[in-house]
């Protein structure tokens, strides 16, 4: 394996040719779940799950790394500072990034991550002069420091099987190598590593506690070992126990300070050994203590689950950010605040709330008003109500600032059979009433929907279609202009159900229902995802891609005549998530990225994944847009992205058009963008000369902001000089004007 470096700029070379309706790229992820950490100097740097962050320990502040940053490596979980102060970080992934803090820059080393080999997770790195030793799923490579060639990959020690899990490196003379399957020392004089008679192999047949064996260490010229199942240590030709109390204990990590060896056992526990005496430093009640770091400057620095404990004060180091990288379900108030589910069940650690620059975190512990931390559902109301949806404890509203929790006792609403207490809220919607619709994931009485005008009086209904059969697993409530209620079963009767109780609420005389499935004309019975569009038609993502229903006011009539398409560039993808932008444009979610079409569907305009944009994983959860702002929020199992778009939510007249930059300086290397900003919908915009002659005319897109890209109508970019945009309705009868000012570099 020994090949050049490749740098990330190359799989990511196609970031420019983005859409210039999608801009401003932002990934947002939890960075408590620390798996390694480093220091340098007065900097802090910790490899977490969500990316890095380095923290100032002369001034406390935060600086945090993702891909939206050049950080390119998912899941973080090693980390190391060579001789030249650059910072090294291997991810689960494969990926290398290596940070120069002169450049502020990373370069990313790809070598690993597109080896034909898995799993490929740098488990360790470690700096000795100019080699980089990494330790990976497969092997250990040398890299050079300083121009990130590789020098060699070894796969194979004495007769160990090849390719198999290195957990850890050191060098006393020899390099000594932790692995799956036991110990692998190279043999005295060797220069072959790559021959596997260069190494000498231990397991427990040689004395070892285990085969897991995670780090080595030289303490008072005596080489130890950590395993799985306690210490042991070398005495040349065998491997006997060292500290016979931690016999059967998994070792996490060892290092040594002064003249003291400190232990990290079950990933709980800190002890300190000293002079023939074993004390415990630290035990952690909750969380998880992955490894640890000693410094005179700083005392004990322990990367933990809850961030990076500095021992010698308890404070724990992590920054702001969300309580998990789970978005399961999102929404966003009239505010522009965006608000997160967490998870089901045990999975569930509340919800978050992002203002635009700071996240707020919701759980029992924090506020113990709330009934539980499972929340996996969310709804924001037109009067800027929050509601969500729990996983057997109701639903709770938050409003202005209050919460109320909703269960049976106050809404008559029935949970699962057996546990008629037991209720999980999996959605909500409005009518064009107001009424708040709550669904219900399992109902004893078979009442799957519940209605509120006041939030006081609730009542629930039957669904006629659902037959005589209790619903399982219903799941995407959404309501089209016709009060029309729509949702989906994933078990039992499993198909797309639609409900409308009439105008005699009291009665059920009036109320219609009906049931579709794939003989009705959907792509698959299995359905993840509902919205309702702004011309009323209702999109369905399947397990086989997207159906498209129009018609739907034939259902008030009882003798239904709908319409169903599809859209044939989704077919075959699974549909996570669907959500519709203010100029009736639909950004779909799937397991192979984020696709946008236009309003029918008929054009994909945009596809978006990991490899050729700032999303954090191809698996999209959930989509989230705030009409006010253009921003589009990404949810998926590795964390959130968001971006901007022109499918801004128009004015209602003309105020005052904002253009800028202005001025702007028009450089033919440049991405020359010009924002035009406070449109109504439809707009017509024309570019003018101070001396009113027409440069260049275009429609906007529908919505409050049109681009402008510097160009005249020959696609030639235009002169310096003052320049007039006049935007104008269809008709001509409202009008409004602003300058630009253009300075031109050639």
């Amino acid at each position: 394996m020994k090949k050049t470096f490749l740098v990330l700029f190359v799989i990511f070379m196609s970031f420019p040719l983005f859409s210039q309706s999608a801009i401003d790229w932002k990934n947002y992820t939890d960075m408590k779940n620390v798996k390694s950490l480093v220091l340098d100097g007065d900097i802090i740097w910790g490899a977490t799950n969500g990316g890095v962050f380095s923290f100032n320990l002369s001034d406390n502040t935060y600086i945090t790394y993702s891909k939206t940053d050049g950080l390119n490596g998912i899941l973080i979980i090693s980390a190391a500072i060579d001789k030249y102060g650059k910072v090294w970080f291997g991810s689960k992934n494969g990926v290398i990034d290596v940070f120069d803090p002169q450049t502020k820059s990373f370069t990313t080393i790809l070598d690993i991550f597109i080896y034909d080999k898995n799993p490929k997770s740098i488990n360790e790195i470690v700096a000795s002069g100019d080699t980089i030793f990494i330790s990976s799923d497969f092997g250990i490579s040398l890299i050079n420091a300083t121009n990130y060639f590789f020098i060699d990959t070894f796969f194979k020690y004495g007769d160990f099987p090849s390719y198999i899990r290195i957990n850890s490196i050191s060098k006393y003379n020899v390099i000594y190598t932790c692995t799956e399957r036991g110990i692998a020392i190279q043999k005295p004089g060797t220069i072959n590593l790559s021959a596997p008679e260069s190494w000498t192999v231990y397991r427990i047949a040689n004395g070892l506690p285990s085969d897991s064996t995670i780090k080595i260490i030289s303490y008072r010229d005596t080489v130890i070992t950590a395993t799985s199942k306690g210490l042991s240590y070398f005495n040349d030709t065998s491997w006997l126990t060292y500290l016979s109390q931690f016999n059967g204990f998994r070792i996490n990590d060892i290092n040594i300070a002064g003249d003291s060896l400190f232990i990290l056992a079950e990933n709980k526990n800190l002890f300190r050994y000293y002079n023939g005496e074993l004390t415990m430093v630290y035990s952690s009640p909750v969380n998880n203590l992955n490894n640890f770091y000693y410094s005179i400057q700083t005392g004990f620095l322990i990367s933990t689950t809850n961030g990076i404990l500095k021992l010698n004060d308890g404070s724990e180091i992590y920054p702001n950010g969300p309580a998990a990288n789970q978005f399961p379900d999102m929404a966003v108030n009239n505010n522009g605040v965006l608000w997160s589910a967490s998870g089901s069940d045990v999975s569930g650690v509340g919800f978050y709330g992002y203002n635009g620059s700071e996240w707020t975190n919701y759980n029992r512990a924090n506020y113990p008003e709330l009934p539980a931390n499972s929340y996996f559902s969310v709804y924001t109301t037109t009067d800027n109500k929050i509601c969500l949806g729990s996983w057997g404890s109701g639903f709770t509203i938050i409003n202005n600032g209050q919460f109320t929790n909703y269960n049976r006792q106050n809404t008559g609403i029935q949970g699962i059979p057996n546990a008629p207490d037991f209720i999980v809220t999996s959605g909500f919607a409005e009518d064009s009433k107001n009424n708040l619709w709550v669904l219900n994931y399992w109902a004893a009485d078979r009442k799957v929907l519940s209605s509120s005008s006041d939030l006081q009086e609730w009542t629930s209904f039957l669904v006629p279609a659902t037959g005589n059969a209790p619903l399982e697993e219903v799941f995407n409530l959404a309501i089209d202009p016709y009060n029309t209620k729509w949702f989906c079963a994933r078990r039992g009767r499993v198909g797309l159900f639609y409900f409308n109780e009439g105008n005699n609420v009291e009665s059920s005389s009036d109320d219609v229902s009906g049931y579709l499935t794939e003989s009705s004309g959907l792509n698959n019975s299995a359905i993840f995802s509902i919205a309702v569009d702004r011309r009323g038609d209702v999109w369905v993502g399947t397990s086989l891609g997207v159906n498209i229903i129009s018609n739907v006011n034939s259902v008030l009539s009882g003798n239904p005549q709908l319409r169903i398409t599809s859209i044939f560039s989704l077919r075959q993808q699974t549909i996570t998530a669907i959500a519709v932008d203010p100029l009736n444009q639909k950004w779909i979610g799937t397991n192979q990225g984020l696709t946008l079409v236009n309003s029918d569907g008929t054009s994909l305009l945009a596809t978006f994944t990991t490899k050729n944009s700032a999303l954090l994983s191809d698996e999209i959860k959930s989509i989230a847009i705030d009409e006010n702002s253009g921003t589009i929020y990404v949810g998926t199992d590795n964390g959130l992205t968001s971006f901007k778009t022109t499918s801004v939510k128009p004015n209602e007249s003309f105020d005052e058009l904002f253009v800028y930059p202005n001025p702007l300086i028009l450089n033919k290397n440049d991405n020359n963008i010009i924002t035009i900003e406070g449109l109504i919908r439809d707009t017509d915009i024309k570019i003018l000369t101070i001396n009113g002659k027409l440069i260049r005319e275009f429609s906007s897109p529908g919505g409050r902001v049109a681009l402008w890209d510097g160009r005249d109508e020959f696609g030639e970019f235009v002169s310096s000089g003052i320049y007039f945009v006049v935007a104008f309705d269809k008709e001509g009868n409202n009008v409004s004007t602003s300058k630009l000012a253009i300075l031109r570099e050639d």
